[in-house]
């Protein structure tokens, strides 16, 4: 679970850098490694949606954060 929590984390970290590239310079990462490739593409969207809802219900599920009052 630990290792699933990460892994999400880093997805979004890496969605979060390529959309910071193409918010400043147009340049579109993800399409870039993906070759163009349309399924590709939406398919690592589809995958960074799924992480994205799993981090939310780890956050609320776990509470990392109840300790640090």
């Amino acid at each position: 679970m630990k290792m699933t929590c990460y892994m999400c984390v880093a997805n979004l970290i890496i969605l979060g850098i390529c959309g910071g590239i193409f918010a400043f310079t147009g340049f579109d990462v993800i399409k870039y490694l993906s070759f163009g490739s349309t399924v590709a593409y939406r398919t690592f969207y589809a995958i960074c949606a799924a992480s994205a809802l799993f981090t939310i219900y780890s956050l609320i599920i776990f509470k990392p954060y109840k300790g640090l009052k």
